[in-house]
């Protein structure tokens, strides 16, 4: 897969902000692009999929790296 063309650095960020952030980032991003997430929240382990399932949008890949999180999301529609 590609690069992802733009990061959203979201650490030190409580939930609900990362998702809010990647939701908000996502919508000025044209479709197929890939959204990385970087996050040190726990709470984002289940809301970032979570919110990839309801919004339509792919999770490509969830890593951990360095204490964070690292998600590739793709923006569908």
């Amino acid at each position: 897969m590609s690069n992802p063309s733009d990061t959203l650095d979201a650490l030190g960020l409580l939930c609900p902000l990362p998702v809010l952030k990647a939701r908000k980032r996502l919508k000025s991003m044209p479709e197929g692009a890939l959204l990385r997430v970087l996050a040190d929240d726990p709470a984002a382990v289940v809301d970032v999929p979570h919110f990839c399932a309801e919004s339509g949008h792919r999770l490509v890949s969830q890593d951990e790296a360095d204490g964070h999180q690292i998600y590739i999301i793709q923006k569908i529609g």
